[in-house]
């Protein structure tokens, strides 16, 4: 079975268009990658976890906040990896500020085969981004999540 992620597209109305928050993952693997590298808030589901409560959990592990609203299923979309992603809009809080983003963190041998083990963040930093930025940054596997909400907003 493939493995299952969930994921909170979070957004807000930042003028014509709404903007969505996207995360940057940390690590030295993603450290000078940029374009194609960003993420909705997502992780895997833990055994017998509600989806849903599994993408609020990702969304606080990743963003230092509890994520509340009117959650909107999106569907499920295949990762090239053949890994299923569950995803939700929902509107963010208007006081939610990704400037005090404060991530999980995981740890790593690095540099490779050094035996030094460092601990860096889950994420790294998060930002605002219109939908056409969005497109550019965020994964690829990850697009059809943004036409998806697109579509529901009635943008182009």
């Amino acid at each position: 079975m493939a493995l299952r992620s969930a994921g909170l597209l979070i957004y807000r109305h930042g003028g014509a268009i709404p903007e969505v928050l996207l995360v940057h993952p940390g690590g030295p693997y993603w450290a000078r990658k940029d374009e194609g590298a960003w993420s909705i808030p997502k992780g895997l589901i833990d055994d017998r976890e509600d989806e849903l409560a599994a993408a609020r959990r990702e969304a606080r592990e990743e963003l230092g906040v509890e994520i509340h609203g009117a959650f909107d299923p999106l569907g499920e979309f295949k990762q090239p990896s053949g890994k299923i992603v569950i995803a939700w809009s929902v509107e963010a809080d208007p006081e939610l500020r990704v400037e005090a983003l404060v991530s999980n963190t995981f740890e790593l041998e690095w540099p490779p085969r050094s035996g030094l083990m460092q601990a860096f963040p889950e994420v790294d930093r998060a930002g605002w981004f219109t939908l056409p930025l969005a497109m550019r940054k965020i994964l690829k596997g990850q697009r059809a999540i943004l036409s998806e909400f697109a579509r529901r907003q009635g943008v182009d």
